[in-house]
Parts: C-alpha cells; sequence; structure tokens
C-alpha cells in the first residue's frame, strides 16, 4: 500500500517519507479500512516532533480517518464488510496511523458514517468532535445553560459550538482573534461572537450574561486564558480544557475557583475513558444524521504530500480542519 510514514523524530520536511509498505491485516476483533481521507491534527505535529517515542522501525501518522471495511478479523461480524466509516485513535499505541491507502484498527474505533457525511468530511470528526464533546458535555448536560467556547474558529471550536446548540444550550458565545475567524465561529451557530484581540473578553462576555457569566467553558488554551475564566465564570461553573500551548505550565488561581466551586477538567482524547468514547460516538453520529452538524474542511493535501500538511498545521495559519485526501 502507498503510505506516508517518519522513522525518527524531526522536520516535516526532512523526516516524512512517502512509498510502499506492507498492507495490513484485519487480526482478531479488528476491521481493516480502505481509506478515502485522513485527518491531521496538531497531536500528530507533535508526536513527530518528539512528544511520544518512536517505539517501533516506522511510524505512519495521523488518528483520524474515512473509508470503507473491506475485511474484518475474526470475532467481527462479516456484515460490516463495505459499510462506511469514521475512525479514530489510529496512531495511537500502534505504528500504523491513517496516512495511508490502509488500517486495521479496533472494530469499536470505526464507527458507522452517515451517507450525508462525505469521507473528507468523515476524516474531521474523530479527535475534534470527540475532544469538543467530552469538553462540552462530560460534566452532564448542558440544556438551558450559557457556554463560551475559547477559539471558536478552531477545528475542536467549530465542532464546540455546534455540539452547543445541539444540546440545547440557550446562549453559546465564541472567542476569536480575527474578522475572519468571527465569520466562521457565526457560521458555525455562535449566539455571540467575541474578538478578544479588539475588546477586552471578559468584560463583553459579562455584558453579553447581563452579569452572570457562563455556566461551561470549552478551553483552548488554560493558561493563557485563566483571567478570563476567572472573570466570568459562574458558581458551580466547569471549565474544560484541551490545551495550554501558549502557557504549557499555567499559574492556577486557586482560591479565585475554590470560592466559586468551579470545577476543572482535562481532556485528553485518546485516553478518555470507553464509555465517553461511546457517548461521543453516538452524539455525533445522531447530530450528523439530523443535519446538525457541518464539517470545517480547510487545507486539503494528497498523500504525497503530508510533510506540507504538518508544515501547515505547525504554522496555525488555516482555518478548518487540514485533510490528506487519499482517492
Amino acid at each position: 500500500m502507498k503510505a506516508a510514514w517518519y522513522e525518527k523524530h524531526g522536520p516535516a520536511g526532512e523526516v516524512i517519507l512517502v512509498g510502499e509498505l506492507d498492507t495490513p491485516e484485519a487480526g482478531e476483533g479488528e476491521v481493516r479500512v480502505r481509506l478515502s481521507a485522513s485527518g491531521v491534527n496538531p497531536s500528530d505535529s507533535k508526536a513527530r516532533l518528539g512528544s511520544r517515542p518512536v517505539k517501533w522501525p516506522f511510524i505512519v501518522p495521523h488518528s483520524d480517518g474515512a473509508g470503507v471495511i473491506d475485511q474484518v478479523g475474526p470475532g467481527v461480524d462479516t456484515s460490516r464488510v463495505g459499510e462506511r466509516v469514521w475512525a479514530f485513535n489510529g496512531q495511537w499505541e500502534r505504528p500504523l496511523g491513517t496516512a495511508a491507502e490502509y488500517i486495521a484498527l479496533p472494530a469499536d474505533t470505526a464507527i458507522p458514517l452517515p451517507d450525508s457525511v462525505s469521507f473528507t468530511e468523515g476524516a474531521c470528526l474523530g479527535i475534534p468532535a470527540m475532544t469538543a464533546h467530552r469538553a462540552l458535555l462530560g460534566d452532564g448536560p448542558v440544556a438551558g445553560m450559557t457556554v463560551l467556547v475559547t477559539g471558536a474558529a478552531g477545528a475542536v471550536g467549530n465542532y464546540g459550538v455546534q455540539l452547543a446548540k445541539w444540546a440545547g444550550a440557550a446562549t453559546v458565545i465564541g472567542t476569536v482573534s480575527s474578522d475572519e475567524k468571527a465569520e466562521a465561529g457565526r457560521g458555525a451557530g455562535a449566539d455571540h461572537v467575541v474578538n478578544y484581540r479588539t475588546e477586552n473578553a471578559a468584560d463583553r462576555i459579562m455584558d453579553i450574561t447581563d452579569g452572570k457569566g457562563v455556566d461551561r467553558i470549552v478551553e483552548v488554551d488554560l493558561g493563557e486564558n485563566m483571567p478570563v475564566t476567572v472573570g466570568v465564570i459562574k458558581n458551580n461553573g466547569t471549565v474544560a480544557a484541551y490545551a495550554s500551548m501558549r502557557v504549557p505550565q499555567p499559574v492556577f488561581p486557586h482560591y479565585d475557583l475554590m470560592r466559586n466551586n468551579v470545577n476543572v477538567r482535562l481532556v485528553f482524547v485518546y485516553t478518555m475513558p470507553d464509555e465517553a468514547k461511546r457517548s461521543a460516538c453516538g452524539d455525533i453520529v445522531r447530530a450528523c444524521e439530523e443535519g446538525r452538524l457541518s464539517h470545517s474542511v480547510g487545507p486539503k493535501f494528497s498523500l504525497d504530500d503530508v510533510a506540507a500538511a504538518h508544515e501547515v498545521i505547525e504554522s496555525g495559519d488555516f482555518i478548518g480542519n487540514v485533510v490528506v485526501e487519499i482517492d
């Protein structure tokens, strides 16, 4: 099969190779998927740069993808052959991810893909949509609540806004850093969009909520945004953070948060509890079937250009999900 891989950590253009590898076979409890698209996420680039060790002779990167099951292993119902699926956790604790024509992976990580969703769109789900679901709903329903989604134009943030509306949030507020991203946030369904580069975010959010603040925060940068969090979170509110890139060692205002009984949840999609994964997958599929989720496809690349896809991810200069189209 054709695939992209790397054998050591380093810059994308120096270490990513493209060529032929042996096609995997579905093992016990596994399915093999003939991939049509592979989603590229920041964690894929970080892994290549050294956040995870290279424990095998080579690694085919990427965790998310979409395609058609063409083979099942022992213990898997043969009726799944021919099923359209989206896949998650592809390259997690295994060497072969989705930057290839085929992947073999546990059957419960290949989720039925509604006919209304293309393979390119399906490759956007995985990490972004599941992270958004866990951050938003990991502490219970949001129906009737006010939800703040920071980084509302990002891959996770976009799904966070949409899922909040789908789940019945009364008001969804998104923060962004530009007018272009503000349009993306509104397009996802945010009731209000705050440009934190041109406005005082905490003051604006308190104005929007008539001084009441927000019940739940889907947080893209825990450390940098902590001052805003302290200023806008309600008593007994929750902030669920899936990243803290600009301030990786946050200063934690313990007593400010404790006085309001604020719950702080950290989200890492790869190691979420199995029940949380099942809940996320079920809700994501239902929202797609109901026509309530759109998919923000951003820059697209071919399998020959996986290195360029990683470089775009690292630049941060894009809107939407970066996708490698395989056929």
